[in-house]
């Protein structure tokens, strides 16, 4: 069995990290680069950061606050948001990521994602899928931060971001953000089961059973945590003590 990595969340607006429920009510958690290196140090696998300013100005303070970052980071970092472009994809990596999350640009023009991986190998394309479930019991893809409802089908969609080249996909829960009553198992299930690529569970953790809960039951190759963490309610390390105890393979705790 492979690796399950924890990966921890930082949603970025003006050089602050933010935290809300269901994509709204946004807070003030702390700074990016001194929460990066706290979570790193209590063995978190990788790093998350999401710009949510959607401007051009917010993209830059992202890229600065990355660079910044990099030079203090030795786990890998995905970077999101505002990236319309393979040479935004090229800018982000330049800036020190490892890796760059594409959604809403994705959706507006799928062969973003293709010239992204001929570019730069589909390791470094990470397809970022906002999902939000329907009264007929589908989940519909959701973009612009989770407030614009589009027509793809989650499963279909996730199928083609995998047929258009990317290397993982990062899946979030709309209805479980925030929540903390764990990730919406249905939906990674049903993900999981459908690409042959990692895929992320993201939205809804609230205690250690629920990370545990998502690879064991949703099939999720690594669990995405914010908002336990950012509120002192849990610490990386306890987290990863839960999943060594449930006896899932993790990398080796922080000494």
């Amino acid at each position: 069995m492979l690796t399950r990595r924890l990966i921890v969340c930082l949603d970025v607006r003006d050089g602050r990290v933010m935290k809300g429920v269901q994509f709204v009510g946004l807070r003030d958690v702390g700074d990016p680069v001194d929460l990066a290196v706290r979570y790193e140090a209590e063995g978190a696998d990788e790093l998350t950061f999401l710009d949510i300013s959607a401007s051009a100005e917010g993209r830059a303070t992202l890229l600065d606050v990355a660079r910044r970052t990099a030079e203090r980071l030795f786990i890998p970092l995905t970077i999101g948001g505002g990236v319309r472009s393979a040479d935004d994809v090229a800018q982000v990596l330049r800036a020190g990521a490892d890796k760059v999350s594409l959604n809403s640009a994705a959706v507006a023009r799928p062969e973003l994602l293709t010239e992204s991986a001929e570019r730069f190998g589909a390791q470094c394309v990470v397809a970022s899928i906002d999902a939000k479930r329907e009264s007929d019991g589908r989940w519909r893809v959701y973009v612009k931060g989770g407030r614009e409802a589009t027509s793809l089908d989650a499963l279909e969609w996730a199928q083609e971001c995998v047929a258009r080249g990317a290397g993982e996909l990062l899946l979030t829960s709309i209805d479980s953000d925030g929540a903390r009553r764990g990730y919406d198992l249905p939906l990674l299930r049903a993900v999981s089961h459908a690409v042959r690529v990692p895929v992320i569970a993201s939205g809804g953790a609230g205690r250690a059973s629920h990370l545990v809960d998502a690879v064991r039951i949703g099939g999720a190759d690594a669990v995405l945590v914010a908002g336990i963490l950012h509120d002192g309610v849990t610490t990386v390390r306890d987290l990863k003590a839960a999943m060594v105890e449930a006896e899932l393979p993790v990398r080796s705790l922080a000494a």
